[in-house]
């Protein structure tokens, strides 16, 4: 008899979902996917049961959810710029559809829930490397949604006992080390990706904006994170809610901050390529310095993150490799 929990991965084809639903696997969870297919890729979730289905789509997910013991939320949308231009939509999936996900699960019994939440909760931080501590004050319609969505969990945890981890990814990068997935965006705005598809000739000069920054070199300092540490931190997370820990909100970083030029330089090591770009002036709303303090989910949940910018860069160039031979 088949004893491992199941957990539902929700928004399992896409980037994060997918890398965190093969390291599930790994650990000995069984793992049902389910996405609208709206931004993953169906080859992105293969070797796993796929639901194409909508959060918003009350029937689906309750059939979904039979005989599932948590849940992992994936599901929203994600870009900054987008969510500036078009909040509706971002209103829409991320919060009350998102809310539709969180109340089916709890009418179906199911009570433990990771999600996917981000830095851009703290908006311009009041202090660098971020501490879970520093406030909440996001400055656009992404963030704000995600911290809606924080603060309906912190009010079901007290009302209905839900259990929760709310993830605050900083800059995910690079792909699983196999290279059958990694980073596949439409339109693509993260920078590794533009910054090797630029190196490789097969996209536009890489654009860098602003280097007057009070940074160290002048452009902006991200800390970047491995997907696969990510979703191993996700992994952690399920596990000490299952085993009766309490609801919490931590930061998921390696603490250390890497440059853009820094970007440059390690994706030139990793092609042997140059990266044409230029740089152009300041992007509105880009704080100068997003830097994690990981301690939290180092002491609570055991993780730590283990791999360094060059491998990020190596395993992100072995995935677009393999893009571009396709």
């Amino acid at each position: 008899m088949n004893t491992k929990p199941t957990i539902l991965v929700v928004g399992g084809a896409g980037y994060i979902g997918s890398h965190s639903a093969r390291v599930l696997r790994k650990h000995g969870y069984e793992v049902v996917v389910y996405d609208n297919l709206c931004t993953g890729h169906e080859s992105m979730a293969k070797g796993f049961p796929l639901i194409q289905a909508d959060i918003a789509d009350t029937a689906q997910l309750k059939a979904a959810l039979a005989n599932v013991s948590a849940v992992m939320d994936f599901a929203a949308h994600a870009y900054v710029g987008e969510s500036v231009a078009n909040p509706r939509k971002y209103f829409r999936n991320n919060v009350e559809a998102g809310l539709n996900l969180l109340n089916t699960s709890l009418d179906c019994g199911v009570k433990f829930f990771v999600f996917s939440s981000t830095c851009a909760v703290y908006g311009v931080p009041e202090s660098v490397p971020i501490a879970e501590d520093n406030p909440r004050n996001p400055i656009n319609p992404y963030g704000i949604t995600k911290m809606l969505f924080e603060r309906a969990m912190e009010t079901y945890d007290h009302a209905y006992g839900l259990r929760y981890a709310s993830l605050r990814y900083f800059n995910a990068a690079g792909a699983d080390e196999s290279g059958e997935i990694g980073e596949r965006h439409d339109p693509e705005t993260h920078l590794i990706p533009l910054a090797l598809n630029a190196a490789a000739g097969k996209g536009p000069e890489l654009q860098v904006f602003g280097e007057d920054y009070p940074t160290p070199d002048g452009t902006c300092v991200r800390d970047y994170i491995h997907v696969n540490d990510l979703a191993e931190a996700h992994v952690s997370a399920l596990k000490m809610l299952l085993a009766g820990g309490s609801s919490l909100a931590a930061n998921l970083g390696t603490g250390q901050g890497h440059s853009v030029r820094d970007i440059l330089r390690a994706v030139e090591k990793a092609t042997g390529r140059a990266v044409p770009h230029r740089v152009v002036r300041r992007r509105e709303g880009d704080p100068p310095a997003l830097v994690a303090n990981p301690t939290l989910a180092q002491r609570a949940l055991g993780w730590r993150a283990q791999r360094g910018l060059d491998q990020i860069v190596q395993t992100a160039w072995k995935w677009h490799q393999k893009q571009l031979a396709s």
